[in-house]
């Protein structure tokens, strides 16, 4: 059975093209970039290329790129390095991050009582509330990191980085960024916006799994995370990724090459299935704002909760639908979704994640259409 895969918030595919840039690095070009033979200098000299490369894209220094193994541990690096070096005491961010910038967030106020810890408002399509964020930051005395997402990963909405970055600077304090879900879908031009820290994973633009980057402006200096060796110019010990971190770079090269046209693609995949299950499910809704500032990539449907919609999602995955019912990084949890329960989303509905990318094609969309209607035929009425 050929499966349609529309679950690319999770994960995406890798380009053919990475896959052909990493192979010699797996093949040929094997040694220790720590190594002073030629093996080793082949190798570092790749690492720094793509150092470079990424760095490009987003106009700031080779010297303020840091790999790492992913978003998680750049997002835990951030957080937790910074409080240690910056004289951090409170931390302002929101109730609908990453879990692995929440849960850094929280154990960080465990190891440290005195830590403050605030959360912004939201409004109801999980946008952050920025007179509150102003009235947060303007409380004096404390030296102060924010850290909040560019964009959410199961609901979609986007937020400015310019308007956060801004407040943040007029203020003091800090400002962190995940931006896993926006790197290489949107442009960055870090000598504008007003940023300290900025988290980034290739696998969410096509690239390798177990590599991503943290950006660290040149003013800040904090300690690693992770201790042993002197690499990442003793910012992130241990031997590097080399195949990951050279196919993240051309993954970001592969994408930057025709942004526009790409984005304007997948956005009309988009909106072609939002008009379409309007259309067949009048009744439906969208978490999120979905027609507004919101993902290109990221569609989060919410159906009446009745005995079709109950196992939606498992069913979708019999009949070759790969969607999410949120985050991947909580699959096999029995938790709901944090993102839906911090927007009161309705609790009496089934809310199902469609992510879309460039390997997407119209007739996958009409397909799923055609399973969902088979499955959750029209008319039918929520649970009483």
């Amino acid at each position: 059975m050929d499966r349609i895969y529309l679950d690319n918030a999770a994960t995406t595919p890798l380009h053919p093209k990475v896959i052909k840039t990493m192979l010699p690095f797996m093949e040929q070009h094997f040694g220790n970039p720590s190594a002073i033979h030629f093996y080793g200098r082949e190798t570092r000299a790749a690492i720094e290329k793509a150092r470079k490369s990424i760095a490009g894209y987003l106009n700031c220094s080779p010297g303020e790129i840091f790999f790492t193994s992913g978003g998680t541990e750049a997002n835990n690096t951030a957080i937790r390095s910074s409080i240690k070096s910056l004289g951090i005491q409170r931390i302002i961010s929101s109730s609908i991050e990453h879990h692995c910038g929440l849960h850094a967030i929280e154990e960080a106020a465990r190891e440290n009582p005195t830590l403050e810890v605030k959360y912004v408002k939201l409004d109801k399509y999980g946008r952050f509330d920025l007179d509150h964020l102003r009235l947060l930051l303007a409380e004096a005395g404390k030296t102060t990191l924010v850290s909040l997402m560019h964009a959410n990963n199961e609901i979609g909405t986007r937020n400015s980085l310019e308007q956060i970055g801004a407040l943040c600077h007029e203020f003091g304090a800090f400002f962190h960024t995940d931006t896993v879900q926006t790197m290489a879908h949107y442009h960055f031009d870090l000598q504008k916006l007003q940023i300290d820290f900025l988290s980034g994973a290739a696998h969410k633009f096509h690239g390798p799994k177990g590599v991503g980057f943290l950006y660290v402006n040149h003013r800040n200096k904090i300690p690693p995370l992770i201790f042993g060796g002197a690499q990442e110019r003793n910012m992130r010990a241990g031997t590097e990724n080399v195949y990951g971190i050279v196919g993240m770079a051309k993954a970001m090269e592969l994408a930057y090459a025709d942004l526009d046209e790409s984005t304007e693609y997948i956005q009309g995949l988009k909106n072609y299935m939002m008009t379409a299950l309007l259309a067949a499910f009048p009744d439906l809704t969208f978490n999120g704002d979905a027609g507004g500032d919101s993902l290109y990539t990221v569609l989060n449907a919410a159906f009446p909760m009745n005995e079709q919609t109950m196992l939606l999602l498992m069913n979708l995955d019999i009949h070759g639908i790969c969607a999410s019912s949120g985050s991947a990084c909580s699959s096999g949890s029995d938790k709901g979704s944090h993102v839906l329960e911090a927007i009161g989303a309705d609790k009496d509905r089934v809310s199902i994640r469609f992510s879309f990318s460039r390997f997407n094609k119209k007739e996958e969309i009409d397909l799923c259409l055609s399973k969902l209607k088979q499955l959750v035929p029209k008319g039918t009425s929520a649970m009483a």
